[in-house]
């Protein structure tokens, strides 16, 4: 992943709407939702919603989907999946992950 598309990625997902929105997505998984159902589930109008989903297809984490007259959104998983991977790409130096034992000094 270029840095210039993890960069955008990362700036759609930090604002507290397109974060809870995305993450909605996330949960209903490959069958997505309609803007009526996330507007629902998250409270927030139709044209806030909006936006916030032009953003987040913007950088490539939702798709939009025409089933009838209705649209479906979608998250990229792929995409979701490639910026985790772009994060810890480099990780403990290659070494796996293993968490760090609480310290025993009570002077540290």
């Amino acid at each position: 992943m270029e840095e210039k598309l993890a960069v955008s990625m990362l700036a759609a997902l930090a604002q507290g709407m397109r974060l809870r929105v995305f993450r909605a997505l996330v949960g209903a998984g490959p069958l997505g939702m309609t803007p009526g159902n996330l507007s629902a589930t998250l409270g927030v109008p139709a044209s806030t919603l909006s936006f916030h989903l032009k953003e987040l297809m913007h950088a490539g984490l939702v798709s939009q989907q025409r089933d009838g007259r209705s649209l479906i959104y979608r998250p990229a998983i792929e995409q979701m999946n490639a910026l985790l991977a772009y994060l810890s790409d480099h990780c403990c130096q290659g070494e796996p992950c293993s968490p760090v034992e609480p310290s025993t000094c009570i002077n540290c």
